[in-house]
Formats: C-alpha cells, structure tokens, sequence
C-alpha cells in the first residue's frame, strides 16, 4: 500500500505521521526534547534534537506500520515557524537556535523599524517589527554574538533543518518564509530591499519555494539512518499553522481554524492579500499556491496549561501514570467542578510576552484575584479560561477588520478536550468544528507531499478528499453570557498592570 510521511518539527517534540491516500492513519510516533530558557523571555533549543527526534521517529514509524520505505510516495515537512538555525562552512550547527517565543529583541525590532520604517516595512512584510520573528534575530546574534555572525554560511528554520539532514538541499517554503520577516509577502520571494536595509547577506537564505513543490530527494546518508528509501522526493512543506489549514481544510476563502498547541492561533484563508495597518494579526503566504492567510497568535496557549501541569500537578500526573490516561484528563475534570470565571479569578496567559493584540515582549502571566478561597481546580480553569479569552481577542480583530468568522475547526492538543471545546464554543460564540484527524500539522504536510508527488492535482483537492467533520458544538446562551462578563474584565485587566510589566522587565 502506497502511504505519505509527515514530519512536524514542534516545540515539545517531532511527531513523524504515517497516512493512506485517503487520510487514514497508518501509524505516529513522538519523541519529545527539551525547550530551554537561558534567561528571562529566553527560549532555545538544541537543532540536534530536532534531527535525533525526526530519526527515531521515522524509523519507529515505518517498523509499527509494516509499511515498506518503497511504498512511501513522498515526505512532508511541517514544524515550529521563525526559529534561526545558524550554520557555518562544514554545515556545523554555530549555538542553539533562538526560537518563535523567544523575547530578547526587543531592542532589534525598534532598530528594524527605524531603518526600513514602520508604513514601508508592513507594505513589504505584511507585519510590524516583532521579536517572535526571524529577522531582529539575525540582528540580536550579530550584535551579541559578532564571532559566531561571522562563522554562519547558512540561515535555515526548524523544519528547514531537517530537509537540510534529509536531502543536502537548504530550501524554505513561502509560508514559513513569511515569518521569517525578510519576505515580500505580496510577492512570495525574498525582498532586497529589506535585506539591503538590515545588511544581512542573501546568500545566507535558503530557496523559496511554494508548499507543494518538490524540494529534493532523500539522500544515501539519511536513508541510512531513517530507513527511509533513497530518492524518495520531500515536498517543501509549510510552517505548522500553514499545514494545519490544509490537515483542517481551512484552505478556502473564509474559512477558518483554531490551534491551542504550544501557541494559540486563529486562522482564515484569504484568496486575496489583507493587511492589518495596526499589525495586530499576521498576514502570511499560505500553503496554496497563490493565496494567503490572516493569523492571530498567543504565545503560551497550550504551554500555559503544560507549564502549569508540570509545576502544580505531581498528584494528577501520578494518578494518571497509574490508571493510563493523560494528565489532562484528569485536569479536564477538577476545572469541571470550578464555575465559568474560576470564582472571580483571572489569569493572564502571557508567560512569553504576547503577540496579538498587545504586541508586547515585557508582559508576563498573571493570576488576578487570587484568595484564599481558591483551590487548583480553580487554578486550572482560570488558565484554559485565559488562553480562550486570548484567542477571543484574535477573533475580535479579524471581526473588526470586516471578517467576522461564522464558524471555526479546531486542532492542536488542546482541541482532543471536550472541555475546551466546549469552551471555546461559549466563549467565541462560534460553532466548533471538529474533524476526524486529530494530526492536523503532520496531516497537512503528508498532503502537500501527496500534491508533490500527484496524487492530489491541487492542495484544496487534497483537503477536500480526506478531511471529514465528526461534529460539532454549537454555543449555549447562558454560558455566553456568563462568559462575556468574565472577558470584558479580562479585556481591563492587561491596560490597567501595563505599565507595572515595563517597571519590572526593567529590574
């Protein structure tokens, strides 16, 4: 049976998917590593681990599946958008690569802004100066780091890595380019103009090619070590919100999904360029060929409840552990018996700084109201409560820039809870929908890898022949309005400490 690999590089781990031609899931496996924080608003990990995790899980993949490596048509590359992996003459990984979430450019965003000016770097880019992006960060290591500048021959992001490791070739995507903030969105290739003004070297950037193109084949070397055949072509994949629209069918205009991974995002398929003046949301290329997409992002969705878990819920990890189930199941239930607002408490989801809509790297997480009457189931649903209230604001935007969404599909960990789905239905006052696979990134690249091998004639046929609606949730008024009072103090909690987050970023 002929079958398409996914590789989603993330930031909690590589997820290597095995599917069929009609979407079916052969086999999956995860190999979770380590994020690392050197210093406050810091975030790095190691490009080893990447390509150590994508090994063991391809190998593992193909062993559970009993798929044969011939029978692979094609792979897929998905992963975590913006990161700098920096490469010297002998191909040599130079220092840790400095990834989406991380903080520390604050000063480079306002210089990138003061040589190519705030209007004109929008016009190209299609998004202000922000430090999740790849480019303040070329300009953070040359400045700290002069030595280590010098030595890079290569710039490649996350997933771009592990095409490098796969098959020799440094190659990008147009999707996943467009975070790194040296695309002319509008023009889907490198801008000149942006590269001249911060003097970065072009030769330095990887080609740009459209999601589902062929970027090359697998190597002698990598098949060695993967199992995977040599020659079996790659396609050049998508940044994991980019794939995620395509394992969702979010590929069509107006339609759109939501993501509670690591991040939060909110996500709608645009035929036609739109550009938010303020900045607030993305506007990227996507991974159909000629279109693009509008994102909302929050920068600790997922890793809020993960942070949480892992420094407050030894006793629900423990049990868990003994009757096999995940943690957050067991979370899922104690925020169950909490009401909507937590007993009057809030809490503030940005442990990394924030993108949409503050713009802010200094802001930090924050619990609001805090009393002794508060037990860690309130704990609990207060933080999933803040991490949708965050996502209700990206929908807020997209409302006000006269795109309002009628209804959303979800993915990302956070949407395998029915909870938070439900959640997420009350407080958006959108429908949910959710679809039969659960893998939407590593689905997404499996089949742009089926449009790259022509199994699929477009990107859009592809969705369409395997992305399947299992249900839906519709909102309930009463939990609506219950919640809308909780997010209008949600909404005057950030205006009212901003201020306090400036003083103590600078203590």
């Amino acid at each position: 049976m002929k079958a398409l690999l996914g590789i989603d590089i993330g930031t909690s781990g590589t997820k290597t998917a095995l599917f069929d031609f009609k979407g079916g899931l052969m086999a999956s496996h995860t190999v979770p590593y380590q994020l690392y924080h050197p210093q406050n608003g810091w975030a790095e990990q190691d490009p080893a681990d990447w390509w150590a995790a994508a090994v063991c899980s391809i190998r593992r993949v193909l062993e559970h599946s009993g798929v044969s490596a011939a029978d692979v048509a094609c792979v897929g590359l998905t992963g975590q958008m913006h990161g700098l992996t920096l490469l010297d003459a002998d191909d040599e990984v130079i220092r840790p690569a400095i990834l989406w979430c991380d903080q520390r450019t604050g000063a480079e965003c306002e210089e990138i802004t003061a040589l190519i000016g705030e209007k004109r770097l929008i016009d190209i880019t299609a998004n202000p100066a922000l430090t999740g992006f790849t480019a303040s960060k070329f300009l953070w290591v040359r400045k700290h780091e002069p030595e280590a500048y010098a030595r890079a021959r290569k710039a490649l992001l996350p997933k771009d890595y592990i095409r490098y490791k796969l098959t020799g070739r440094a190659v990008t995507d147009v999707s996943d380019a467009s975070g790194m903030q040296l695309l002319d969105v509008g023009k889907r290739a490198w801008s000149d103009e942006v590269l001249e003004a911060l003097d970065i070297d072009p030769a330095l950037l990887p080609e740009c090619m459209e999601s589902p193109d062929v970027s090359g084949f697998i190597s002698k070397e990598a098949a060695a070590l993967t199992g995977l055949k040599e020659g079996t072509p790659v396609a050049a994949g998508a940044g994991d919100n980019a794939a995620a629209a395509v394992g969702t069918g979010a590929v069509r205009e107006g339609v759109s999904f939501t993501t509670i991974g690591s991040s939060g995002v909110v996500f709608v398929h645009t035929d036609a360029m739109k550009i938010d003046p303020h900045g607030r949301v993305h506007t990227f290329c996507c991974a159909v060929p000629g279109a693009w997409h509008m994102m909302g992002v929050t920068l600790a969705a997922g890793l809020s409840l993960q942070w949480f878990r892992d420094r407050f819920c030894n006793s629900e990890i423990v049990s868990a552990g003994e009757i096999g189930v995940s943690p957050y199941m067991l979370m899922d239930k104690a925020a169950a018996r909490s009401p909507i607002g937590a007993n009057r408490l809030l809490y503030l989801p940005y442990l990394q700084g924030e993108r949409t809509p503050h713009l802010d790297p200094d802001c930090r997480g924050a619990f609001i109201g805090l009393s002794a009457l508060h037990e860690r189931r309130d704990l609990i649903r207060a933080v999933m409560e803040g991490v949708s209230f965050s996502l209700r604001d990206c929908a807020e935007i997209f409302a006000g820039m006269g795109a309002p969404l009628d209804h959303t599909r979800v993915c990302g960990g956070g949407a395998s809870s029915a909870f938070w789905r439900r959640m997420l239905a009350d407080v958006l006052d959108l429908p949910i929908l959710n679809t039969r696979s659960a893998e939407g990134p590593a689905l997404g690249a499996a089949l742009l890898a089926g449009v790259a091998a022509g199994i699929y004639p477009s990107v859009p046929d592809a969705s369409d022949a395997v992305v399947e609606i299992v249900d839906s949730m519709e909102p309930v008024e009463e939990n609506r309005r219950a919640y809308d009072s909780v997010y209008n103090s949600y909404r005057a909690a950030y205006p009212a400490i901003k201020e306090l987050y400036k003083r103590i970023a600078s203590l």
